[in-house]
């Protein structure tokens, strides 16, 4: 991996200067920690594997939101214009290569950091767990670590496909320079990685005492997901998709679902409280990332998210960068007649909602939780309206803003010098995620039935989600279950099932990796670009940029390997498909 080399360049510097010093050169160093003694207190390393799940920044989000959001229909990038941060290349695609954005080297080595804690607290409770810990508890701590390394790794995988795997036994014999990126295949990477779920399923209890461990039934929702990705192919388009179906992998989604089904978890009852900080720890929350105010935890600034540091609404909060714009083919896919989507034409004119205006066009109230617009409460306090002033580059990304990552104004940030941030916690698994994964599954293995009353229950909720939080837009929505003729066969239970994800989890950070998994990313992402460069709110034309962009099936699945990363040992690690 590539290392920081600031510590050696000072010594070879010190070395020419300082020769003849014998005092200085014989100086032990201060504020280092020794191996040994660290390896000596396994508890507190495992703790120090766990502070790196919330070890992020905006420029190596953990939560991925340039990856699978930016790159997708669901958003634009934001910010002050198109240099702003290096991910325009994330938006059209056609830009985008191993040094562009540099960011992407900063995910790589900073997620490796975090597989390295876990190691290094690996070889801790190997060499002295049982004697500090006692043997049950060191068992469970070794479950917990292999399940973070695991959730480290996915990322690594889901992002950049031929990664090095690097475990504890690497670690520990000094060979992580000798370890090829190819060395495994994509199959094989999760195969490594599901056995590390495996131990946390098999090993860890329903429930933690202390409600920031993972535990079995995150396990079981981290399982599911690794072989519904499995389930679909090998992520590259010529080999994913309804016809590279593997119903055993399938079946395995819908056996790890039931335990999350029958746990604790479940959905809660109005959709907006699901992303408003004192519901953080609901019964949605299967697994999410914890993040603090400083009021809670007598901090200077809490465990704030610095991943969506920059996606606040500009002139909404003391620093709103105004970054993860909702496009406006999101906003109409919520468009729905007679209460049901309009899957063949949503996206024929552009249409939006303005507070107060009642029309024939109804829409399905996720809209209102999900997208801020101009006319209309940000996150719902009729103190803060928002308007066109919020938007900093309305002829580049239009007046959307992203709402479920931030609180509400009157609650204001846990950071507010130059920077922002918020006490949002970052969900990895909600109990919606996995229904909807669940459904998925059930349509493959053809239990329509099944699957249809899964996603009824997802749009009874969002139908119950109105008069608590946006009664101000009760008039302009509408949404409806569905009937039993669009699970009459499996392509509409197909296009129910994506639709109703999409507006479920829109904006939370996984929409491209959603087409991706059905091989269906570069016919939508291309539609899109050509639909998106024609968006217009009230007068003002934005998102032309998109006239550049194109996605390339068969490339530009997976992101390339990070040229430093690349280069770091020459000839170790190879390149991914035609990237140069």
């Amino acid at each position: 991996m590539k290392k920081k080399i600031y510590t050696f360049a000072l010594a070879c510097l010190m070395g020419v200067s300082f020769t003849n010093c014998n005092d200085f050169l014989d100086y032990n160093p201060t504020a280092v920690i020794d191996e040994d003694k660290a390896f000596s207190e396994p508890e507190k390393m495992v703790n120090a594997a766990y502070a790196m799940l919330g070890d992020c920044w905006f420029s190596y989000p953990f939560n991925l939101f340039p990856y699978g959001d930016i790159t997708s229909d669901d958003c634009l990038k934001g910010g002050s214009g198109t240099t702003d941060t290096g991910y325009h290349p994330f938006e059209i695609w056609s830009t985008l290569t191993a040094t562009t954005p540099g960011e992407m080297d900063e995910l790589w080595y900073r997620l490796y950091c975090a597989v390295s804690r876990c190691n290094r607290a690996l070889v801790s409770l190997d060499r002295n767990g049982v004697n500090k810990l006692g043997e049950d508890l060191c068992k469970q701590r070794i479950a917990e670590v292999k399940f973070l390394r695991a959730h480290f790794y996915y990322k690594l995988l889901t992002v950049f496909r031929q990664v090095p795997w690097i475990d504890e036994v690497a670690y520990s014999n000094n060979t992580i320079e000798q370890i090829r990126n190819d060395q495994f295949t994509y199959q094989e990477l999760f195969g490594k990685i599901i056995a590390d779920f495996e131990t946390a399923y098999n090993v860890l209890p329903d429930e933690q005492a202390n409600g920031g461990r993972v535990n079995k039934i995150a396990a079981a929702a981290y399982l599911a997901k690794c072989y519904l990705n499995l389930a679909w192919g090998d992520g590259y388009e010529a080999t994913t998709g309804v016809s590279h179906i593997n119903k055993e992998y399938m079946s395995k989604v819908v056996t790890y679902t039931k335990d999350v089904e029958d746990s604790k978890y479940d959905y809660l009852e109005d959709f907006g409280d699901i992303f408003l900080p004192d519901y953080k720890n609901s019964k949605e929350s299967v697994f999410a990332v914890q993040c603090s105010d400083y009021k809670d935890d007598n901090t200077s600034f809490g465990r704030a998210n610095w991943s969506n540091m920059l996606n606040g609404c500009w002139g909404m909060w003391t620093c709103g960068w105004d970054f993860h714009k909702p496009s406006q083919n999101l906003v109409n896919a919520f468009k729905t007649e007679n209460g049901l989507p309009m899957f063949d034409d949503y996206n024929h004119q552009i249409s939006y909602p303005v507070n107060g205006e009642v029309n024939e066009q109804k829409w399905d109230p996720r809209l209102f939780h999900t997208v801020g617009m101009p006319t209309y409460p940000y996150k719902y306090e009729a103190e803060y309206v928002m308007t066109k002033d919020n938007s900093r580059t309305p002829n580049t990304y239009g007046y959307y803003t992203s709402l479920k990552e931030v609180p509400q104004r009157s609650k204001g940030e846990t950071y507010n010098g130059s920077w922002q941030a918020f006490a949002m916690n970052d969900y990895v698994f909600r109990y919606t995620d996995v229904m909807l994964m669940r459904a998925e599954a059930l349509i493959e293995l053809d239990e329509l039935d099944k699957a249809r009353v899964i996603i009824n229950d997802i749009r009874q909720r969002a139908a119950n989600s109105i008069e608590k939080h946006i009664s101000y837009a009760k008039e302009q929505c509408e949404i409806v279950i569905y009937p039993e003729s669009y699970f009459q066969d499996k392509e509409t239970a197909r296009k129910c099932l994506r639709w109703e994800r999409r507006l479920e989890m829109a904006m939370e950070n996984g929409r491209y990796f959603d087409l991706r998994r059905w091989g269906i990313a570069s016919k939508t992402l291309n539609a899109y670009f050509a639909s998106e460069q024609n968006s217009v709110y009230d007068g003002q034309t934005y998102a032309q940029y998109y006239k550049d962009a194109h996605y390339e099936a068969g490339k530009n699945e997976f992101f390339p390997i990070p040229y430093n990363q690349l280069y770091y040992i020459p000839g170790l690690y190879t390149q991914n498909k035609n990237y140069e």
